[in-house]
């Protein structure tokens, strides 16, 4: 008898050349002309975030197959695509152990763990850069290129600035390491060509997308101004690389289209009311839990009708809609606890400023502000004031003012970006005379032990009483001089952004209230 006619087996019984392992393959192709202008553009930092990125996504799946003996995966390649569009949607200036804690966090927590290739609810690569921003916004929102701190396109078109349309568009604009649009268009074709995507989901994304900021984006219809937000921040690179991961993406063409506009409606919606710049990556992921739903009920007629379950009765998806109801409760109670608390923090944070002000400028008994000195903060417009600096901002400026009405010093609150763990907040007391009063911190989330010393009285004292145009940091210590500031030990990064910003107090004071 012939062995084959005993073989059987489930389905599927069509076969097919393609595979997990060619379809990755064409996705990192198509990231080629992306990873290859990126590392072109930023050097050899670029370089190494890629490196980093996917040898430690690689690195981490092969290590937890083994330790739970499951089969070697990392031959399908997915690993290897996850770590190349986690590193492509990086900031060519993050630490190098950034990439390297967000492959961890994609493989492991968001694929391994919830069974491997096929299994995971939420794309990787997205979630782990969204654990990113969470944990190191300060690190992954930093464009500091050539020397020089500039903001994104998008982050400038949200300021009301212009932009550079064709420097955006090759790719020579602040961004991400992956953020040539010229070079994410060309991939996102030739994944269409292959096979390795169809056009239904970046088609609906980035229609949707585009008539939700013609309507509600403030510019109208303007081409310019549409071009420009679908050439920046991350939405040629969701559209073609991120949304249509075909494990978190609905399976149907009609869900693929519902599924791309709900991507493009929330990217919208984020882009014009959310406090950042860009939320492409939280788009994404939110619609990724609403794939259950779409491909339950988005399901194409087998021979003109639907079949009903066993029991006569439509399935309902139990699981689907307990985690939602779970996510919108989470969400309402967290909305509810702001609502209630909003009002006191505020209080606290009015008070933690009045505080600071009595502590740098003593002599005052009142403080008030002074109608020319705002207009040359709101000149400022929010910007870097002076790169020689780094990233510091004049926040406010108020009047301290004795018994008899007379001024005897101005207090300027000012932040710095350049913080070890996050942005620094102080408030410079400066006498009439120009001398420092004293420094006092309302924001302050450095490391403890070493950036948190800052805060101490051995640390701020140093300014106190001391009248230059500038201090110098002295990492080596010792210091003879009236203007140099010993560092912090073991904190030379919190003390810079100390010592730049109280230089940048007194570099406006002397150009507008002296």
């Amino acid at each position: 008898m012939n062995e084959k006619l005993l073989n059987m087996s489930s389905s599927p019984h069509v076969r097919h050349s393609l595979t997990t392992g060619s379809v990755m393959t064409d996705v990192v192709l198509a990231l080629l002309p992306a990873t290859v202008f990126g590392i072109y553009r930023y050097g050899l930092h670029a370089f190494l975030v890629i490196l980093i990125s996917v040898a430690s996504a690689v690195l981490v799946e092969y290590l937890f197959d083994l330790v739970a003996k499951h089969p070697n995966t990392i031959r399908d390649g997915s690993a290897v695509v996850t770590g190349l569009l986690l590193a492509l949607s990086l900031s060519p200036t993050v630490p190098l152990y950034l990439p390297c804690i967000g492959s961890i966090f994609a493989i492991l927590f968001v694929k391994c763990f919830f069974g491997g290739l096929g299994r995971n609810f939420m794309n990787p690569a997205l979630t782990g850069r969204c654990f990113l921003l969470i944990s190191f916004g300060s690190a992954m929102t930093d464009f500091h290129i050539d020397g020089v701190s500039s903001a994104t396109p998008i982050a400038a078109l949200k300021a009301g600035e212009a932009v550079d349309i064709a420097a955006e568009f090759l790719g020579f604009a602040p961004s991400v390491i992956g953020g040539s649009a010229l070079a994410l268009l060309i991939g996102g074709i030739f994944l269409c060509i292959t096979g390795g995507i169809t056009f239904e989901i970046p088609l609906s994304f980035i229609v949707v997308f585009t008539a939700f900021m013609g309507l509600f984006g403030g510019n109208g219809f303007d081409p310019v101004y549409l071009f420009a937000q679908i050439c920046g921040g991350g939405i040629l690179m969701g559209a073609f690389f991120m949304a249509t991961d075909p494990v978190t993406s609905p399976v149907t063409r009609k869900g693929q289209l519902l599924f791309g506009g709900i991507v493009g409606l929330l990217s919208g919606l984020f882009r014009v009311l959310g406090s950042s710049a860009d939320s492409v990556s939280y788009a994404i992921i939110i619609s990724n839990m609403f794939v259950p739903f779409i491909d339950r009920f988005c399901v194409p007629k087998p021979l003109g009708y639907r079949q009903s379950s066993p029991s006569g009765k439509k399935e309902f998806p139990k699981a689907a809609v307990n985690l939602t109801i779970i996510t919108l409760c989470a969400g309402l109670a967290l909305s509810s606890v702001y609502l209630l608390t909003k009002d006191k923090i505020a209080e606290q944070e009015l008070a933690a400023s009045a505080a600071s002000y009595r502590e740098v400028c003593p002599d005052a008994v009142s403080f008030s502000h002074d109608d020319t000195i705002d207009a040359s903060v709101s000149a400022l417009n929010g910007a870097i004031y002076d790169e020689a600096f780094g990233k510091t901002y004049i926040n406010d400026v108020v009047i301290g003012k004795d018994a008899s009405d007379a001024t005897v010093g101005y207090v300027i609150s000012v932040s710095s970006g350049d913080g070890y763990d996050g942005t620094i907040t102080l408030s410079v007391g400066i006498d009439t005379t120009g001398t420092v009063l004293g420094i006092s911190f309302t924001e302050l989330h450095e490391t403890a032990g070493m950036g948190m010393l800052c805060g101490e009285d051995a640390f701020k004292s140093q300014f106190n009483g001391v009248n230059t145009d500038a201090f110098v940091l002295n990492k080596a210590g010792g210091s003879t001089a009236d203007n140099e500031i010993d560092s912090v030990s073991g904190a030379s990064t919190s003390s810079g952004a100390v010592v730049n910003a109280v230089n940048t107090a007194l570099a406006f004071y002397a150009a507008s209230i002296k």
